[in-house]
Parts: C-alpha cells; sequence; structure tokens
C-alpha cells in the first residue's frame, strides 16, 4: 500500500467495459492506495473519499458525523433541509422521530410473516413469464413487480395506482432524468400521496400507513415518510433482483452450486448484496474535527463513504472481487450500519431468498438471451446501481 495521500479529483462516471459487477476501476485505484483519499466535490468544495470497509463503518456509527442534508457542504449554493419525514437525511432526535414508530412494523418476524404472500406475488409473476414465452425482460416481467406490489400494500397504495406509482419513482432513481421530468415526477408523487394520507385518515385500511395516521406525525410528515419507504422499499430490491440473476448468470459455476443445493440461498443472498451494493454511496458531514484514517477530517467537511469498495475491502475479505455463494466470511455494508441501517433490510432479504429461489426452480435453463456486453446498465449517476434491462430466455 502506497505511504502517500491519494487524491480523487472527480467521482468516475461509468464502469469498466466487460465488468458491470465490479466498482469503478478509480474507486478500486483508490482503495488501494489506502481507505480514505482527498476527494473535491463536483461544486468544487474539498472533502474526503473514504474506500476501506473499517473506515466506512465507523464514520456510519460515528455521532460526530452528520446526515442532515443542508449541512452537505459540496456546493457553493445553500442547500435546503430534508422536507419533513425524509428521515435518512436528519439526525437525532427527529431522525427517532419519524423511525420509532416504523422500527415494529419492519421486524425480522413480521416481515417473515409476509412470506406466503411474497410467493405468491413471484408465482403470478413466473406464471405471467411462462405462459407468455421466451424471450422477456427479466426487469419488467419480474424484478419490478414484485418489491413494487409488496411494498405498495404494505403501505396501501391501491392496486389500480400502482403501475402509474412504480414509474413516477423510477423517474427518480434511473439517473437519466432530465432536471425538468425530475421535478414534475416529484410534484406528481407528492400531490398522489397528499390524497392518499387523507385517504387513510378518512378510511383507515389494513396497512402501515393507515397505523401510522393515528400518530402524532402530520399529513406532511406522512409523506415524507411515505416517500422514502416506497422509493427505497421498490427500487434497491427490484435491481438487485435483476442485477443479482444477471451475476448468477454470469458465474456458471456459483449458479450450479446454487441449484444443486437450495439451501445456499440465504449465504448467496447475502453475497450477492455484498459483491453488487447497489447502493454504491453516501455521504456524511463533520460537526467537528474528526481523525479518521490518520486524517483530520475538518468540521464542515463532507465526505463521501463508498460502500462499493467497502464491501470489496481485502483486509475485509478473501477475494473480494471474486462472487462466493458459500463465502463465510462476514457482515457486508449494503444496508449501513449504525442510526441509519436500513430499515426494510429484513424485508429485502425475504424478498431476494423467495424469488431468486422461484425463478431459477421454475427456469433450469434460464440464460441471456443476448450477449452480456449489450446489457443496458444503469449510469453511475443513478442512485441506485443495476441495469435497465434484462432479456432472458429458457428452454420450453
Amino acid at each position: 500500500m502506497s505511504e502517500s495521500l491519494h487524491t480523487v479529483t472527480t467521482l468516475p462516471t461509468e464502469r469498466r467495459p466487460g465488468c458491470p459487477f465490479d466498482p469503478p476501476a478509480e474507486l478500486t485505484e483508490a482503495r488501494r492506495h489506502g481507505p480514505i483519499s482527498r476527494y473535491t466535490h463536483p461544486g468544487g468544495k474539498p472533502g474526503w473519499l473514504i474506500t476501506g470497509y473499517d473506515l466506512v463503518r465507523s464514520v456510519l456509527a460515528d455521532p460526530r458525523f452528520s446526515s442532515r442534508k443542508e449541512l452537505l457542504n459540496v456546493v457553493d449554493f445553500e442547500i435546503p433541509p430534508a422536507p419533513p419525514g425524509e428521515f435518512l437525511l436528519m439526525d437525532e432526535p427527529q431522525h427517532s422521530r419519524y423511525r420509532k414508530p416504523l422500527v415494529g412494523k419492519f421486524t425480522a418476524r413480521r416481515m417473515r410473516l409476509l412470506t406466503e404472500r411474497i410467493e405468491q406475488i413471484t408465482t403470478d409473476c413466473l406464471d405471467a413469464m411462462e405462459k407468455a414465452g421466451p424471450p422477456t425482460d427479466l426487469v419488467t416481467a419480474f424484478a419490478k413487480p414484485i418489491p413494487t406490489i409488496i411494498i405498495c400494500e404494505l403501505l396501501g397504495v391501491p392496486y389500480e395506482d400502482r403501475d402509474s406509482f412504480q414509474e413516477q419513482i423510477d423517474k427518480f432513481m434511473n439517473g437519466e432524468t432530465s432536471d425538468e421530468d425530475l421535478m414534475a415526477a416529484y410534484t406528481a408523487t407528492q400531490d398522489y400521496l397528499a390524497q392518499l394520507v387523507a385517504a387513510k385518515r378518512a378510511n383507515p385500511t389494513d396497512d402501515v400507513l393507515s397505523e401510522l395516521t393515528d400518530s402524532d406525525l402530520s399529513d406532511e410528515e406522512l409523506q415524507g415518510i411515505s416517500l422514502i419507504l416506497l422509493a427505497a422499499g421498490f427500487d434497491t430490491t427490484a435491481n438487485m433482483l435483476s442485477l443479482g440473476t444477471f451475476a448468477l448468470l454470469q458465474n456458471p459455476e456459483q449458479l450450479a452450486a446454487l441449484r444443486a443445493d437450495p439451501a445456499l440461498i440465504d449465504r448467496a443472498v447475502e453475497e450477492l448484496l455484498r459483491y453488487l451494493s447497489v447502493a454504491k454511496s453516501f455521504m456524511r458531514t463533520a460537526l467537528v474535527d474528526v481523525e479518521v484514517g490518520g486524517q483530520t477530517v475538518e468540521a464542515g467537511t463532507t465526505v463521501v463513504l463508498s460502500y462499493n469498495t467497502a464491501n470489496r475491502d481485502p483486509e475485509r475479505f478473501t477475494d473480494p472481487h471474486v462472487l462466493d455463494l458459500g463465502r463465510q466470511d462476514g457482515a457486508n455494508l449494503a444496508f449501513g450500519h449504525g442510526i441509519h441501517l436500513c430499515l426494510g433490510q429484513q424485508l429485502a432479504r425475504i424478498e431476494m431468498r423467495v424469488a431468486l429461489s422461484a425463478l431459477l426452480d421454475r427456469f433450469p435453463t434460464l440464460r441471456l438471451a443476448v450477449p452480456a456486453e449489450e446489457v443496458g446498465l444503469r449510469p453511475e449517476t443513478a442512485d441506485i446501481y443495476g441495469v435497465k434491462n434484462l432479456p432472458v430466455t429458457w428452454d420450453k
């Protein structure tokens, strides 16, 4: 490892050709020089890039680093605070005000009770795929519908509204929507959520949002919470299902091992979460001067935490760039760490376990319908990495 402090002038905008699952080469190179590098934000503000597992984990658990949106020191203009309810961009005590009422609704036990429903939704998608016949786009036929239906049912979004809602959320997350269309999608979604919250207050049903209307949260706060849950609950899992399937198809030995031993699915899910790290990075701002990895991060400086390099850290994982479904060398950071540890992590794991197992069981000859290099990838500018489409086929 080099003793000199590495400098990264800009985050990469694309991955190496033929390496859709690996972090961009510039990030891997930065990690090779050490777990922390100097970095200049796109707005010209000085910052730090943290690529090592231990340092990323320590910053996520350190209350001296803030998640508050308005403290992000990355541009020359003032950034407004996060809207009410959008607790991912808040610190304590505001964060707990919104998260605490949700914790009991996303416990591992409660999520396990959803397994039968997830199995039914998955079966319905696979039935439709089989009936239509090959080839198909696995993103639209399988990866998007399963988490969309589940999170919409949890929050009580009416069935007839799901397609349009999914379309609006996708515009937020795909990294390719123009600023004008992005604002239009955001406005349309907020208008819809305002109507949904009002409907739940007037006529509560059996769903999480209706339960929350019995709290002291305002309508605006409930809208913000709903937006966070819907966007996170749909997009991350949808991309893990599609990109995870792509990774398995490109690693036939690992796929064969999973087919030979279906009990391997739990480890397989954890390894795919580590290997792919679709939630690529997050930012934190130092509230005071903090020493990180032997460097002083000055108060007011924003650091970028690279999850995908942390989860490929050779000091934490053996052969980190290898997909190994039998891996047993510990927890990954795919769902974060600390007070912002992903609320829906157990739901995502169950959805992946159920959906991937059923897909591989139903279509034992599943394979790509196009060369791997023709699979459309989301740009690095997308909040969540993944594929735009995944054409697959199978023997009828």
